[in-house]
């Protein structure tokens, strides 16, 4: 996926995390706020509905009653897709497969729906690599 792609991605604002929780020793955790930090407004996403980082967390994608730009999905691979449908449902305008999420056929519904895609990537490894384009 090229760097204009990511860029695209990255200047979205409303990011929904799948897989978000108040867990500290997860990846979800420290990227949310990474992102939280850079500007984004970040939407919890996991079955138990938690507030982190300040923001209201809900069940699912289609529970949340405002448009989401970019659904990040921290999930297992067995269950990208079903969450990539969710986000098409809801007209995102991008899925992010963090890094060891893989599902090329869903990766290519999202691209076939006409959202923007990454796969097997973080955004905070992203901006860590921007920082010196700034």
């Amino acid at each position: 996926m090229s760097s204009e792609v990511i860029d695209k991605i990255l200047a979205f604002k409303t990011w929904a995390v799948v897989g978000l929780s108040n867990n500290q020793e997860r990846p979800a955790y420290s990227v949310a706020d990474l992102l939280r930090l850079k500007g984004h407004r970040i939407i919890p996403v996991h079955p138990n509905a938690e507030t982190v980082h300040g923001e209201k967390g809900y069940v699912s994608l289609s529970e949340i009653p405002f448009p989401v730009d970019v659904v990040d999905l921290f999930v297992n691979s067995s269950l990208a897709g079903a969450v990539i449908d969710e986000a098409i449902a809801i007209g995102a305008k991008a899925v992010w497969l963090q890094l060891n999420v893989i599902d090329e056929e869903g990766l290519e519904r999202a691209k076939n729906a006409g959202l923007l895609a990454v796969m097997d990537r973080c955004p905070a490894i992203e901006y860590g690599k921007r920082e010196g384009r700034d």
